[in-house]
């Protein structure tokens, strides 16, 4: 028996992990791989599910604060502007992100079943 929480933070750790070295993709790959992951840990197709969905979901909204803070602090109140279009289009782009996270999740619960 694993934790959701365990699951779904180290979840987030390797979607992160992931979205760094590979920019672009790597995120949503990175969502399928920490949701496996989190699945795992978590063990269960249920806890697996929600593992991996939350592991998606928190990475999604790091990832968008993270955007937000880096531009404002590069270019004052244009780049928080700028950066907040950005950060929304960051959070629609990274539902995609939370999906693939989700389906990882249930395979890992299912694999760990």
């Amino acid at each position: 028996m694993g934790s959701i929480w365990f699951g779904a933070f180290v979840g987030f750790l390797v979607t992160l992990a992931f979205g760094w070295l590979f920019p672009g993709l790597g995120h949503v790959v990175g969502g399928f791989v920490g949701g496996l992951v989190a699945g795992l840990i978590a063990g269960g197709i249920g806890k697996g599910l929600m593992a991996g969905f939350l592991a998606g979901v928190f990475s999604g909204i790091i990832i968008a604060l993270l955007v937000l803070a880096k531009l404002t602090v590069a270019g004052g109140i244009f780049g928080f502007l700028s950066g907040l279009a950005i950060g929304i289009v960051v959070i629609i782009v990274l539902a995609f992100g939370a999906i693939a996270s989700t389906i990882g999740g249930l395979i890992g619960g299912l694999i760990s079943h």
